[in-house]
């Protein structure tokens, strides 16, 4: 038995491995005290969420009424069915239209019917969203909204139809159209929300598709009808921008060609990155061989006519 001297120091390590369990202790203990704490926030979830599911159980599922208008308290199984009903019948209104006609039978004679519908987009193609610190969000008024309205309001019926919400749109309708050349206000909620998409339903307008015209700067907005639609370049709020200037001729276009199927026309921009684009640089192509043709007609006309002053004087000559 060997004993420790008074004065004598203790063995190495001694100490160091006391300090080392003590350590590794207090280590157990904090993650003991973690997956404690992780637990009863767990079970508080727990407890919060099925306390929330009973209330709405309570709430949208003990709704109805006897013919005495007296509140039924019906059993658990009819309050879940009436719950599962309502959030199914929720989630509908936020999938489908409003309505699977959107817009009022087109208007008789001696009232004036345009013989085109066109739909326009507000954010990214008639406006753009702005945020600052300072004034927060703003929509900026793209060049040309003017013009486009006045040049085509007796050729189209104009109708804003956006994935903006009802509260939002309006009043920016207004602001942008003080001489009320848009004819329908269309939002959100007459929207298909289909893969994180709003579309917008052509099928839905109660209009000839083939008379109708969708502008925006998504194509999924229009994939139920692609040949139906234009995707327009998203607009980044630049004031020298003239894409509008072009979308109106190319839609005068359209409208003064008396068009009987407008699909067939759209249908020839559907793969461009750039139909306003697209469609100058044909007008430019169709003007240039216009006036390849004139000349060549001027020149034989005065081909023609050489010739036939020759033969004249020919003629002439010989009488004489």
């Amino acid at each position: 038995m060997s004993l420790l001297v008074q004065g004598q120091p203790p063995p190495e390590g001694g100490e160091g491995e006391r300090e080392g369990e003590q350590k590794d202790d207090k280590k157990q203990k904090d993650k003991e005290n973690k997956a404690y704490a992780k637990k009863m926030v767990l079970r508080l979830a727990g407890l919060m969420g099925l306390g929330g599911a009973v209330g709405m159980v309570y709430v949208f599922g003990s709704n109805s009424v006897d013919e005495q208008g007296n509140m039924v308290k019906p059993p658990v199984v009819q309050q879940l069915k009436r719950t599962y009903k309502y959030f199914k019948d929720y989630r509908q209104m936020i999938i489908e239209p409003t309505s699977p006609k959107l817009l009022p039978d087109p208007l008789k004679e001696p009232y004036y019917q345009p013989p085109y519908t066109l739909v326009l987009e507000l954010t990214d193609v008639l406006l753009h969203p702005e945020w600052s610190l300072s004034t927060g969000w703003r929509f900026k008024k793209r060049p040309g909204i003017d013009y486009l309205f006045q040049q085509l309001a007796p050729l189209y019926e104009i109708v804003i139809f956006t994935a903006e919400t009802g509260m939002t749109a309006y009043p920016l309708i207004d602001s942008i159209d003080p001489q009320g050349f848009v004819m329908y206000r269309l939002f959100r909620d007459a929207t298909h929300y289909m893969e994180g998409h709003h579309v917008k339903d052509v099928s839905c307008l109660n209009r000839d598709t083939s008379k109708v015209i969708v502008v925006d700067c998504k194509r999924e907005a229009f994939s139920l009808q692609p040949f139906n639609g234009m995707a327009l370049k998203k607009w980044d709020g630049n004031s020298e921008d003239r894409t509008l200037y072009d979308l109106a001729n190319f839609l005068k276009t359209i409208a003064l060609s008396g068009v009987d199927d407008v699909r067939t026309v759209l249908e020839n921009y559907a793969l461009e990155d750039d139909p306003i684009d697209a469609f100058k640089r044909r007008q430019a192509q169709l003007a240039q061989e216009e006036e390849q043709r004139l000349a060549e007609l001027s020149q034989q006309k005065k081909q023609g006519l050489s010739l036939g002053t020759i033969a004249s004087r020919f003629w002439r000559s010989k009488q004489q």
